[in-house]
């Protein structure tokens, strides 16, 4: 009886794994080793290692948190309707806008983020995010990514990931660069110089005061991280180098009172002695300084790639715009660029991790890379794109893709990562007191230094 018992069940066993075997065959997504292998280009690239794999394997609720600033959010619903309909089993959740860092704050604070989030507008600081333990460690799955040409993703940036203590926690995707804009027009009409360094900065400043009776230089005052990122950052990798830029950064000791960062800081002095800074400029925000400079208020403004697409529909029919590397360096000196990261990273606590890796990956091709430019005037961080093919993508930012590779023209110096607001927010606020002439040059360093130390020590 027993043995009888046996067979009976093992004939049972033996049909109902024939049968699952039928449905898994038949389920949506399977296939053979011919039909898998035959996926599109887009579909090989998503695969990659992820564990994704097909599209099949990747479903869920996938929250994406984006910043729309300057750049906008077409480009973004270009992307995530591309991903809806190759992953159809996902459903996404997008939390956007200008003030999206601050709505969203209390999901991160309570260990509920979204599953991606691109790091970028006032309120978000990447390296904050990775010291307060709140971005998933990409290195390890970054080595086994690819394009869709077959090439390492971690090989085909411009500028490599930020890595804190050797790892990687976001992968940069807009590669933009604070620099100097100006109209282009408007200086022909008059004859003025364009600047190649900081005498001339000063030298063509002094006759547009004389000429217009107006204060040449602008930026805002409620944020004061352009005017540091803006001008300071390419001041200090000309007047140091990267180990100079980085330690400032960082917050390094002694740092911000040494004699390079001194002299860069005369330099803001001697601008603020002589009138050059608008000084209404600490209570303007950033939109109200952009549009003065549109209005010849004021000639010169720092500000990313994203100005033109950000103030489109306020810029004059005649106004042309005109970018340079903020001319900080002394005379002589080759033009400083230092790169401006917008990182795209996924969540520690992400919900849904094998959606949010598919994403990442699925926006990093060619392909997007000039669509974005074309919807942005910025650029994607990728090698090889060809821009000048296409002709949405505006003419200056063609012209300063190849001014910014020409080594003849311009120095290229990095940063280990973004300042911590920890850091940043103090040595900002002292900038402003500088530019308004309310601190000196020497009493500005001293400040930074002492927030620096006090940076240092929250640290351990």
């Amino acid at each position: 009886m027993l043995n009888m018992w046996r067979k009976t069940s093992a004939w049972l066993m033996m049909a109902v794994l024939f049968a699952f075997l039928l449905l898994v065959g038949c389920a949506p997504g399977a296939g053979t080793e011919e039909t898998d292998s035959e996926g599109t280009e887009e579909e090989s690239s998503s695969e990659g290692s992820s564990e994704s794999g097909e599209s099949g394997e990747v479903s869920g609720e996938l929250e994406i948190q984006y910043f729309v600033g300057g750049y906008g959010d077409s480009w973004w619903k270009e992307v995530i309707a591309d991903f809806q309909e190759e992953y159809p089993d996902v459903s996404i959740t997008e939390h956007a806008g200008p003030n999206i860092n601050e709505e969203m704050r209390s999901r991160w604070v309570s260990d509920d983020p979204p599953d991606v989030v691109y790091i970028d507008g006032a309120g978000s600081s990447e390296t904050q995010m990775v010291e307060d333990g709140q971005l998933m460690n990409l290195t390890e799955w970054l080595s086994g990514v690819e394009l869709e040409d077959g090439s390492a993703l971690g090989e085909s940036f411009i500028v490599d990931p930020a890595k804190y203590d050797g790892e990687i926690y976001s992968l940069p995707l807009v590669f933009d660069t604070w620099g100097t804009w100006y109209d282009n027009a408007w200086f022909e009409e008059n004859n003025w110089d364009v600047p190649k360094d900081f005498p001339s900065f000063m030298d063509t400043m002094s006759q547009i005061k004389e000429d217009e009776g107006i204060e040449p230089f602008v930026t805002t005052g409620q944020y004061p991280y352009y005017f540091l990122r803006g001008m300071l950052y390419p001041a200090f990798g000309a007047a140091g180098g990267d180990e100079l830029l980085n330690d400032v950064i960082t917050g390094a000791e002694g740092a911000w009172t040494s004699e390079p960062v001194l002299n860069v800081m005369k330099k803001v002095e001697q601008m603020q002695q002589e009138g050059m800074i608008d000084s209404g400029f600490g209570a303007l925000n950033h939109t109200q300084s952009q549009m003065n400079f549109l209005l010849h208020d004021n000639a010169f403004i720092p500000v990313g790639f994203w100005l033109p697409n950000e103030m489109a529909n306020d810029t004059p029919e005649d106004f042309e715009y005109g970018f340079i590397p903020s001319p900080m360096q002394d005379e002589g000196e080759p033009a400083a660029i230092v790169p401006d990261l917008r990182p795209l990273a996924i969540a520690e606590k992400a919900e849904n991790p094998e959606a949010a890796k598919a994403f990442v990956e699925f926006v990093f091709t060619k392909e997007y890379a000039k669509s974005f430019s074309e919807h942005t005037g910025a650029i994607m961080n990728l090698q090889g794109v060809d821009l000048a093919s296409s002709e949405e993508v505006p003419s200056f930012l063609i012209d300063a893709n190849q001014m910014i590779n020409d080594p003849e023209q311009v120095q290229i110096y990095q940063k280990p990562h973004p300042m911590s607001s920890e850091l940043e927010t103090p040595i900002s606020n002292s900038l402003v007191s500088l530019m308004l002439g309310n601190i000196t040059a020497e009493e500005f360093v001293e400040e930074a230094e002492q927030a620096a130390a006090e940076y240092r020590s929250s640290l351990e």
